[in-house]
């Protein structure tokens, strides 16, 4: 199941619903509850559809060691979609008419197409939906968080290609593709901070010469801004590192650890698209979850 992945779950939500121009409520945690089970239903899915193949890459895993059934497996897949879609329908039938396709998307991912080219894109497509069901679920509407599951899906896109050479190695060009998309995601969430996250307009002033000409004054960062530019450089930061050093030496524990802090990376990048909306509140409770996953990541494996 992976603990430590799901603190990287809850920001979805709370970015969906920041992005809507929602703060959370009691319809964003039925939210966050239905994307808790639908990403566990995904992690049970994934090692019983690879059951075959992890028996000769990874025999250490629950299912090729004996230690869970498959029968098992799927059970607690089946068990927790109904419970995420159920959750869903309980804030409402706009998230659940988001929760569906994301559904979907996670059987469809698991059952056929993460050994095909449309895997990563599947993949970002189930994060950015995820996203989407926090705003579905707050305020029936989904227009304007689509922006930002955009970025958050981009963001999976990239990490889940990388992942699909953690086995074996021996591609540097995903984790420089992944580093590059970290870099353009970065300044993409802090542009044009300083005008935006005021919510004023700018402040003008008369020219030197000209008495009758105006001009616009910059104000400074707001609150919003200052934690927005702080989250976007954790989410750099975390990545970084690790995927510089998987370009340099594509070896399965490397990538391994370059999916990992690619995975990691997703809380801080909620954190900064929650601020960016001006969900001060949201940003740092997402913030608070980071240390977490780290602390757990120790203990069991994230990939």
């Amino acid at each position: 199941m992976r603990l430590p992945a799901l603190f990287s779950v809850p920001g979805d939500a709370l970015a969906g619903a920041a992005a809507a121009g929602a703060r959370p409520d009691a319809r964003a945690l039925l939210a966050i509850g239905s994307s808790l089970c639908l990403y566990e239903a995904g992690m049970a899915l994934n090692d019983w559809a690879d059951r075959d193949v992890d028996a000769v890459e990874r025999p250490h895993r629950p299912l090729p060691s004996g230690r869970i059934r498959p029968a098992a497996a799927l059970t607690a897949a089946c068990a927790l979609t109904a419970a995420g879609l159920a959750l869903a329908a309980r804030a409402g039938r706009p998230a659940l008419t988001v929760a569906a396709p994301l559904a979907a998307t996670v059987w469809a991912y698991d059952l056929g197409l993460k050994h095909t080219p449309a895997g990563p894109v599947a993949m970002g497509a189930a994060r950015g939906l995820d996203l989407l069901m926090g705003a579905a679920a707050t305020t029936g509407r989904t227009g304007r968080a689509l922006s930002s599951a955009a970025l958050l899906g981009t963001h999976t896109v990239a990490v889940t290609t990388v992942s699909r050479h953690e086995a074996r190695g021996g591609s540097p060009l995903a984790p420089l593709a992944a580093l590059a998309t970290t870099a353009l995601l970065t300044r993409q969430v802090t542009h044009r901070l300083t005008g935006s996250a005021t919510g004023r307009p700018p402040v003008t002033t008369r020219g030197p010469k000209d008495p009758h000409s105006v001009r616009p004054v910059p104000e400074p960062p707001s609150a919003a801004a200052l934690l927005t530019t702080a989250c976007a450089a954790a989410y750099a930061a975390t990545t970084a590192r690790p995927y510089v050093h998987a370009a340099l030496n594509p070896s399965p524990p490397l990538t391994q650890r370059a999916v990992g802090a690619g995975i990691r990376a997703t809380i801080p990048l909620q954190a900064a698209l929650t601020a960016r909306a001006r969900g001060t509140a949201g940003a740092l409770l997402i913030a608070a979850l980071a240390p977490l996953g780290a602390k757990f990541a120790k203990k069991v494996s994230v990939t």
